[in-house]
């Protein structure tokens, strides 16, 4: 029996670089010099190369990677490829990126795990603004080292002279951003000079070939001593006395017995039991996945962080570098769903700082980013979100801007500074407390939030339902929309930014209303369900019943009590919810109301019965 394979460690390398420069070839070379192509696809290989290759009778090696109909007719990379093989020290996984400038977002995802890139340059082309890009959001996202792959060394006669010249051309480059460990190497990916084994035709280059230089690369690897981060992705409740807690540690070491903080929540718990997927276990390290059990229940959800000391930062304020992935400009004021970890927040950008002039590599002042841009800008959390910057840490220190609408990613952003503007104050202890203002009105504090369409109905209901518990002796507080606009919030617009903080600041009020113990009443468009959620959270759990108000567009523009309908359609409003913007439908709501089925009276006396029965009225 042969002896097992001694392994250094899974190494993730990212290939990148300009159109045609031959990252594909490359890759292609690689899996047949290591005998990972099997005798059919190679066949296959052969006979695709006579259709859609370039090197005549020769195997044309980038088709083993372009896989897709599109790539094999062009000749070019459009998808993130990932390709896998092993040496006899170690097993590789190369992640393949198109070169295309409107591809550079597939550039950055592959960069955000690379523990090495392969930076290709064409020997004829020379750096290219691509060059610089790839290289700057190699920084960026942190990968550590570089191998600058000078290829196509044939069609330039081998030359040293232009070798040396590219070098040190990229040598500025690197020192100019901050890339610190670049290494050189002169190939012929297509004839395989320098991939595995020195190329004969370039007898002057001393250095390693492209794998010697990657076996001597060492994988990214969190230090043992460094404090646990676990990202809580799925709480399991097997019964009513166990509760587990899921996720991959993203970083340090976790053992049993160790005090571990929801850095959320400010509670803390010690380590019961660690479970590995091969069983029970005393420690888990950093990337295993785990299941965490404490030795006492503690307020723990999706999207928090178990950590131990000393504890990453609650921030409401974040300082990023973010790559700018889509046509549309981003612009101040703007509202995303940030995802770092398991964590989604509503973020808005409150000020772009700058952005990297890929020609001078400067940063330059500016107001906006157009795609495929890097620059710097702030975000203002709507809630809490537990993070590190970005160099301590990827996993809590990179995230994704995500249209709120309809999920798409927008950008990539590294948090470079987190801010915590509530980390001096303190909760101050109150001798009446919210449950005894609420016994003292015999009620159940709860938050009815209306939503809907304009003109849906939705004030005229909850006008109802309060006539109908203030006679009922109950006490409780109407927050209107274009009421609450008149006073608190009437500094605001419409646009997108100030609708998120219009429904932020009707949400802290609903709380502090709920703290008086009074039943609240909030009707409000509020169409995005990322704003509601936050409502619902801001509330409380059991404290939120979100109330539907189902009219049809149609019957809406045919009310139009205030005209609204009939100036947005006339260019006199914009964004109006209905005509040119959108209305994010309730999912789940706890009250569903069918305005074309039943009177408004009729629905208000629904509600009414439904506190009832949920006992908020007695």
């Amino acid at each position: 029996m042969s002896a097992p394979l001694k392994t250094s460690g899974l190494l993730r390398v990212l290939t990148c670089g300009s159109v045609d420069d031959g990252k594909s070839t490359l890759i292609g070379r690689l899996l047949f010099e290591f005998g990972a192509v099997p005798d059919d696809v190679m066949e296959a290989l052969l006979r695709d190369s006579k259709r859609f290759g370039t090197t005549g009778d020769a195997p044309d090696y980038a088709l083993l990677v372009d896989g897709l109909a599109a790539e094999r007719e062009q000749g070019v990379t459009i998808d993130l490829a990932y390709r896998y093989f092993q040496t006899a020290t170690r097993r590789y996984i190369l992640a393949d990126a198109p070169g295309h400038e409107q591809y550079t977002r597939n550039m950055a995802t592959g960069a955000s795990l690379a523990d090495a890139a392969v930076l290709l340059i064409d020997a004829r082309k020379g750096v290219l603004p691509q060059t610089r890009r790839h290289a700057a959001i190699a920084k960026l996202m942190g990968v550590p080292r570089v191998l600058l792959a000078i290829n196509k060394m044939d069609l330039i006669g081998f030359d040293q002279a232009v070798f040396d010249s590219i070098a040190a051309d990229f040598a500025a480059v690197a020192a100019q951003i901050g890339l610190e460990q670049v290494q050189s190497i002169p190939l012929c990916a297509r004839d395989g000079d320098n991939i595995t084994m020195p190329g004969e035709r370039m007898g002057w280059y001393r250095g390693p070939s492209l794998l010697a230089a990657l076996e001597a690369c060492e994988p990214a690897s969190a230090a043992p001593d460094a404090p646990a981060r676990l990202p809580v992705q799925l709480v399991q409740r097997p019964d009513a006395d166990s509760r587990y807690y899921l996720g991959s540690l993203a970083g340090g070491t976790l053992r049993v017995g160790d005090t571990v903080s929801n850095v959320v929540a400010g509670v803390d718990a010690k380590v019961a039991r660690i479970i590995l997927p091969q069983g029970e276990a005393e420690r888990a390290e950093a990337g295993d996945a785990v299941t965490v059990a404490l030795d006492r229940e503690i307020d723990v959800s999706r999207g928090d962080v178990l950590a131990t000391a000393p504890l990453p930062i609650l921030a409401d304020t974040i300082s990023a570098s973010v790559v700018w992935m889509v046509d549309a400009p981003l612009e101040r004021g703007r509202a995303f769903t940030l995802a770092l970890g398991t964590a989604r927040v509503t973020g808005t950008v409150t000020a772009i700082l700058g952005k990297l002039d890929i020609a001078t590599l400067t940063d330059v002042p500016t107001a906006t980013l157009a795609v495929n841009e890097i620059g710097r800008i702030e975000i203002s959390l709507a809630q809490p979100l537990v993070c590190e910057p970005y160099t301590t840490s990827r996993d809590l220190g990179g995230f994704l801007l995500l249209d709120r609408l309809g999920g798409e990613t927008m950008g990539a952003g590294m948090v470079a500074e987190a801010v915590s503007s509530r980390r001096h104050l303190k909760w101050q202890a109150l001798d009446v407390t919210p449950a005894v203002r609420a016994a003292s009105k015999a009620q159940k504090p709860v938050v009815l939030w209306f939503t809907g369409l304009p003109a849906s109905g939705k004030s005229t209901i909850a006008n109802l339902v309060e006539r109908r518990l203030v006679a009922l002796g109950r006490h409780t507080m109407l927050l209107d929309g274009d009421n609450v606009r008149h006073g608190l919030n009437r500094d605001l617009g419409f646009g997108e930014a100030d609708r998120v903080e219009n429904i932020r600041r009707v949400a802290e009020v609903s709380h502090l209303f709920l703290e008086a113990g009074l039943i609240v009443i909030a009707a409000f468009i509020s169409p995005y369900r990322t704003d509601r959620d936050l409502a619902r959270q801001v509330a409380g759990e059991g404290r939120f019943l979100e109330v539907f108000v189902d009219t049809p567009v149609a019957e809406c523009q045919r009310r139009d009590p205030k005209g609204h309908y009939a100036k947005a359609a006339a260019g006199q409003i914009r964004n109006f919810t209905g005509v040119d913007a959108p209305y994010e439908p309730p999912l789940a709501p706890e009250l569903h109301l069918h305005t074309l089925e039943h009177a408004a009276d009729a629905l208000a006396e629904q509600i009414v019965d439904d506190l009832r029965m949920r006992g908020v009225i007695f």
